[in-house]
């Protein structure tokens, strides 16, 4: 949790650790990111700390402190944090942060591997 404590900008996870063709990512979230689909991945989000509502096509999950909740692959969804929230995420290597959709929140996996 104190790497995500750590961050400065917001909606850019960084990686702090690597599980076989996973990567575990922390990130420092408020707002909307951008309704997005990872084609060939799931997708975990784990909430460290505050509140998170993942929109979806048909309907919304809403996750508080210590809930974790998996995107199925080729679901569309955007991640909502109405005040700032910390997240740990576990997607594949090769999962694009926005997926299917560039926005000027999207960030490269160089700027993800940057250090925290």
């Amino acid at each position: 949790m104190q790497a995500a404590i750590a961050l400065t900008e917001l909606w850019s996870p960084r990686v702090v650790a690597e599980v076989d063709d996973a990567y575990i990512k922390v990130a420092k979230v408020h707002g909307s990111l951008a309704s997005h689909s990872h084609e060939n991945e799931d997708e975990l989000f784990l909430v460290l700390k505050g509140h998170l509502r993942i929109e979806m096509e048909n309907g919304s999950v809403e996750l508080n402190e210590g809930d974790m909740f998996v995107v199925p692959k080729g679901v569309r969804h955007n991640p909502v944090a109405v005040n700032e929230c910390l997240l740990m995420l576990i997607e594949r290597k090769s999962t694009l942060h926005t997926g299917d959709v560039v926005t000027d929140k999207t960030r490269s996996l160089a700027e993800q591997l940057r250090p925290v």
